[in-house]
């Protein structure tokens, strides 16, 4: 086999799902492939979570002499505290009309959460550019932040793009003149997403500016 061949293999494996037991959990961070009788699924581990999603199905009913598999999300981070995204949304408050953005990171040792802006190389009321934060150790990603100034919350096919390879949340807050801002949140898993259907209520609590009469 060619040496990039197996650098690859090793990097992103593929493992038969045992009929009878259970299939040996990864060891650390990673990606592999599960073949199941149910289908191709894909397995992504993170510090802060565990994912399986079927990839697809057979054309054929062959027998296929392993045992099926589930799909999983297992978030090991907990909950985002609400706070955040206040904080968030008066950073894109501050901002607009323009875009900007932040990251929500989790600390793997001692599972404490904060919000980080990012560099803003370029923004404006359609469009943003920035640098990705450094990370502090034992820090990862969890929620990718950014506004849509007076614009609503949705995901554009450069989002689409531009989270193609990510594995976090990605989250947009809109129409951030408005008292309640709209919003929009999806999970990313390699090019897998998931639009979550119900923001959190307490995310819009926290986002709401309260208006004196």
């Amino acid at each position: 086999m060619h040496p990039a061949d197996m650098a690859l293999q090793q990097s992103f494996p593929s493992v038969m799902v045992p009929r009878f037991g259970p299939v040996a959990p990864m060891e650390g961070s990673g990606e592999r492939l599960l073949i199941a009788a149910n289908g191709v699924f894909l397995e992504i581990v993170r510090p802060w979570l565990r994912v399986v999603r079927l990839l697809g199905n057979y054309h054929h009913r062959t027998a296929i002499p392993y045992g099926e598999a589930t799909e999983v999300t297992e978030l090991h981070c907990g909950r985002v505290p609400a706070h955040l995204i206040g904080e968030f949304a008066t950073i894109a408050r501050a901002a607009f009309p323009n875009e900007t953005g932040a990251f929500v990171v989790w600390n793997c040792r001692t599972h404490a959460f904060r919000l980080m802006p990012v560099r803003v190389l370029d923004q404006g009321a359609g469009h943003l550019k920035y640098d990705r934060p450094v990370l502090g150790d034992d820090e990862v990603l969890v929620v990718d932040c950014h506004s849509h100034g007076r614009y609503p919350a949705f995901f554009s096919s450069t989002d689409d793009t531009d989270d193609r390879h990510d594995v976090k949340f990605a989250f947009v807050i809109g129409n951030c003149d408005a008292p309640v801002p709209s919003m929009a949140l999806r999970l990313c898993a390699k090019g897998i997403f998931e639009n979550v259907e119900k923001v959190p209520g307490d995310w819009y609590a926290a986002a709401r500016v309260v208006v004196s009469v």
